[in-house]
């Protein structure tokens, strides 16, 4: 499979740059895996296809404030800095990535606040882009990560090109969010909201809870025309007893288990045993699915309209079938989907 098979032209105004008004009332576009029909439905009439003892499986990851501005020492030139992942509690070390990154070196001090009441220092340079600052913090964890963490806004992707506004902190964000470490919103989720969470309850639908914390590997172009040569960016996650109990339970009642979300698929495929069922999983998993690929756990999907040339968009065929979705995404936009984190849903059944 080639990467040139998922290029697209994506016109620029049908990528999302707000939320729906309500969570629930984006579009649904409905891809039937075995017929190929395509239904254009409002994403709240997903209750219209799950029934009791059906299974939703969320990412239960949390979204944290990542993207900072801050400023070099001397220079005062102005440098943002992306919190990917703390290292080290007591050190106060955290992988970052910085832009510009050239004029980031060893040693180097920057400063945040507007009374520059948080100092880091460069510590490592570990990748053209990435860095290890130490934050220079006299409080404990708990006060540090609160004063880091008013530092920082919403982690947007770079495609909804607009400054980060009050509602984002919300809106960027799953209801059942618990979990906290992801800087990318599993974004199938967003389309939940309580009020539909609960008519599916009543309904007697199941929910289970993994926890994936989804990275910028998401967004990282892929530079190999062989996909089988591209290497995914490693992702923590945790598949636990109460899932997995789920999960079995309704695979061996030949119940239907609907993914949401990439990020689910992910960790499920990660978490498979030989004989199709979920065991439990603590680790990372560093696992690129994209056609073809035989799915041992889902029945379902939902999933979001993702950009050209994306591993969410191989994910997305590797299920529905790379035929079936590029013609859905051609029918998505003739009629006007919105597409990214922001965007319209698919169910593929």
């Amino acid at each position: 499979m080639k990467l040139s098979k998922f290029k697209f032209n994506l016109p620029e105004e049908l990528i999302a740059h707000h939320p729906a008004k309500n969570r629930d009332e984006s579009r649904m576009m409905v891809v039937n895996r075995k017929t190929g029909e395509i239904e254009h439905k409002v994403f709240k009439d997903i209750l219209e296809y799950y029934g009791a003892g059906d299974v939703f499986v969320f990412n239960n990851t949390k979204v944290f404030p990542a993207r900072l501005y801050g400023n070099k020492e001397k220079t005062g030139a102005r440098i943002e800095v992306f919190l990917l992942r703390e290292l080290n509690e007591d050190l106060r070390l955290w992988d970052v990535l910085v832009d510009p990154a050239r004029k980031i070196r060893i040693g180097n001090k920057l400063y945040f606040g507007e009374d520059d009441s948080m100092v880091a220092e460069v510590i490592d340079n570990t990748t053209s882009r990435g860095r290890t600052l130490r934050f220079l913090y006299d409080g404990n964890h708990d006060e540090f990560k609160k004063a880091l963490y008013a530092l920082g806004e919403t982690p947007l992707p770079r495609y909804i090109d607009r400054p980060v506004e009050p509602d984002d902190e919300d809106r960027y964000q799953n209801i059942f969010a618990a979990e906290e470490g992801a800087v990318v919103a599993p974004a199938a989720g967003l389309h939940f909201s309580r009020e539909l969470m609960k008519r599916l309850e009543i309904r007697d639908c199941k929910f289970a809870y993994l926890t994936l914390h989804s990275g910028l590997g998401n967004f990282r172009e892929i530079d190999v025309e062989d996909l089988t040569k591209h290497k995914m960016d490693s992702e923590q996650m945790v598949v636990n007893a109460g899932v997995v109990k789920t999960v079995n339970a309704a695979k061996d009642e030949n119940q239907q288990i609907c993914a949401v979300g990439t990020s689910v698929m992910r960790a499920m495929e990660t978490a498979v045993s030989t004989d199709g069922h979920l065991k439990e999983f603590e680790g990372w998993t560093n696992k690129f699915i994209f056609p073809p690929y035989d799915f041992s756990v889902a029945t379902s999907m939902v999933t979001n309209f993702h950009m050209p040339l994306s591993t969410l968009l191989m994910m997305t065929a590797s299920f529905g079938g790379y035929d079936q979705i590029m013609n859905a995404y051609d029918v998505a936009l003739k009629e006007k989907y919105r597409f990214g984190a922001y965007g319209d849903a698919m169910l593929i059944i």
